[in-house]
This record gives C-alpha cells, structure tokens and sequence, in this order.
C-alpha cells in the first residue's frame, strides 16, 4: 500500500464532499486573520491518523503549522493534548471537521484493535481484520488496525483467494472451487471457508493453504486442530468478540478474524478549542 497516495486521495475527496463550492461560512474570517488551536482527546484512545490530519491543513493552506504532542500509535489519556495547529482562521475551520472526522474514526479502529491485541498477549496466534470497513476508507482503517496491534487479511478480492460458501455453492463443491482457481491465482493464497469437519477434511485434500473454520464450537475447533495437524493454517471466525477470545486463541488455531475492529467502533471524542 502507497500511504502517501491513500492519505492523499482520501482527504481530497473529504474535503470536495464537505467544501463543495465554498466554506460559507468561514467567509466571515477576514481573510489575513489569523489563529491557533488546541485538539484534545476527551477520553482514553489509541491515537491514528495523524498524516491525514496534516494532509488536510497542508492541502488547504501550506502555511498551516501542526505541533503534534503524541505519536501515532501513543495510547492517550482523557483530555490530553494532541497537537497545536497555527494559521489561517479560514483554514483552521474549513478544515477542522474533516480532519477530525479521519483522526476520531482511525483512532477508534486503532483503540478497538488494541483491545483485541492485548487479550491474546503472549500467545502465537493473529488476530485479523477483513472487509468490513467503512466505503472508501479501506485501506485507512487497515493501516489503523496495524497501529493498534493487530493485523490484515487480505486488502481487497485482487490479493487473495477466500473461496466461501456462496463460490463453493455456485462451483459445486470445494473441489472443483479450488481446481477452477489454481491456474489464474497462482502465487496466491488460497484459503476456503469450512462449515463442517467433512468440508474440513476435502480442504485438506486439496492443499488449502489456509482453511477458515466458520462459527465452530469450541468441540469442533479442537477435532480440527487434532485433524489438520499443522497441515494449514487455521483461521477462526463468526461471532468473534471480546468475551472468550482468549480460550478461543488457546486452542492452537493460528488466526482469528474479525469485522467488529472496523465496523463495530466509536468514534473517539475529540476537541478543537481556540486559544
């Protein structure tokens, strides 16, 4: 992933969504008025996305100064300061909602991620997002999974093959999915979704490199751990939260996937006072 493309192009298009034809508004400033700002968060996070907040002043005016109090990744504590911003009034506030709208939802994935990864501390096991993520910020949120300690499946349907139940279905069986898909993924994981030990057992067979075991029992997950003896990777997912993840990643699977780090978060509360 080119960051700098993708910081570049999503607040581009956040700020042609929320500027359309004039900040309104802002038009009251005088135009050589100048400020300064402080933004605190108003409770504890995980701060991420800090290149879009800077990307936003920058492309509204290159004059804009930011002093950032914390890292990216720096867990934060209730009405703690963030960063100073210095410049044009105008562009303090034709820029304050966007940049804070991309600073409170990846520090919220970052937060949510962070939770998740500080259950399975110490073990070898990964816990992953997957595409659940908000339209056009995909690749945003998967970088703020990262900042929070966790880690990405697959970005998109172009780096990867998840054959899920609906391509067995419509191929016939997992065999012949998997037989279709060879020839034109070569280099490419191929993992596939399994419903059942059976469908297991007809993974293995035909050398899935990862088998994703869909809402399995605890039962179900132990046979086929003792079935696949190390033969793939196993991947854990459906109904993944926070309470039982840690017997979950006990039972010697090697991945947990879940949507709840990029779909399921609140935004952080964050603050932009004037000074």
């Amino acid at each position: 992933m080119d960051l700098a493309k993708v910081v570049t192009e999503n607040v581009r298009a956040a700020l042609a969504e929320d500027i359309g034809s004039g900040d309104l508004t802002a038009a009251l400033i005088p135009v050589e008025a100048m400020a300064r700002a402080v933004v605190i968060s108003r409770e504890v996070a995980v701060i991420c996305g800090r290149p879009w907040v800077d990307e936003v002043f920058a492309q509204l005016d290159q004059r804009v100064e930011i002093d950032w109090r914390v890292q990216e990744g720096e867990k934060v504590a209730a009405n703690q300061e963030l960063f100073h911003v210095s410049g044009s009034t105008r562009a303090l506030l034709t820029g304050e909602r966007t940049a804070l709208n991309f600073l409170q939802t990846l520090s919220a994935t970052a937060t949510e991620a962070q939770r998740y990864a500080d259950v399975v501390a110490g073990l070898d096991v990964k816990i992953l997002d997957t595409r659940k993520t908000i339209p056009g910020l995909r690749n945003a949120q998967k970088y703020a999974v990262s900042c929070g300690g966790c880690f990405n499946h697959r970005h998109g349907l172009y780096d990867a093959v998840l054959i899920k139940e609906n391509h067995i279905l419509a191929a016939g069986s997992i065999t012949a999915a998997v037989t279709k898909v060879r020839p034109y993924a070569r280099g490419k994981a191929v993992e596939i979704e399994v419903e059942n030990l059976a469908e297991l057992r007809e993974a293995l067979a035909v050398e899935a490199e990862i088998i994703m075991l869909d809402n399995f029992s605890f039962e179900q997950i132990g046979a086929a751990v003792a079935i696949n003896q190390g033969r793939s990777k196993l991947e854990v997912s459906g109904n993944v939260c926070l309470d039982g993840l840690r017997p979950l990643a006990e039972t010697g699977i090697d991945y947990i996937s879940t949507g709840a780090l990029t779909k399921h978060v609140h935004a952080v509360d964050l603050s932009m006072r004037f000074l």
